[in-house]
């Protein structure tokens, strides 16, 4: 019996995973990041009556094209806003309550993360704001048992006789992520 849980330890050992470095020791998030995409946390400020969060300033790098408009989304427990690219606009996205998953995916051919796929999770905790530069799909899940809420800044108008929405379905074979 005692040779079995050591051979079972051992074949245990052999197929298991390291952990990779996730933090730096400022606490800072360890990633490599598909080529143009830019994350800049920012910090809750405790004041006496809440928390104040900036979302955005000018003078952060965080795509350096202006805003033109802004939208607020609500995703319901478990949702998943599917596949969608730009070709011409910007997103900044940040996340106002509860906790999502990003997945991007880095499908411009001239790219040198062309093929790269990027897992973010997420949280209003840990406030960040997310640039996504065009030709870079996304999808976006709710995760726990609530609902959770981004807003997004755009850099061109969104054209409602012409969208700049392009589309995949989420069980995709283009895409190497599955969200089961």
């Amino acid at each position: 019996m005692a040779l079995s849980r050591k051979s079972s330890s051992r074949d245990t050992h052999q197929v298991a995973k390291k952990d990779q470095q996730s933090t730096a020791r400022d606490g800072s998030v360890v990633r490599s990041l598909i080529d143009g995409v830019v994350i800049h946390e920012m910090r809750n400020i405790v004041t006496q009556n809440g928390l104040t969060t900036e979302i955005f300033r000018s003078d952060w790098a965080c795509g350096q094209s202006p805003m033109q408009q802004t939208i607020f989304v609500t995703l319901r427990a478990g949702a998943i806003s599917g596949w969608h690219m730009h070709q011409r606009q910007l997103d900044r996205i940040f996340v106002a309550d509860g906790a999502l998953r990003m997945v991007l995916y880095d499908g411009r051919e001239e790219s040198v993360s062309h093929g790269a796929v990027n897992v973010l999770h997420l949280d209003r905790a840990r406030p960040s704001l997310v640039s996504i530069p065009p030709g870079v799909w996304h999808a976006l899940q709710a995760l726990g048992g609530e609902c959770a809420s981004f807003v997004n800044f755009f850099d061109v108008l969104y054209r409602h006789e012409d969208p700049d929405e392009w589309r995949l379905p989420l069980g995709t074979e283009k895409i190497p992520y599955d969200f089961a």
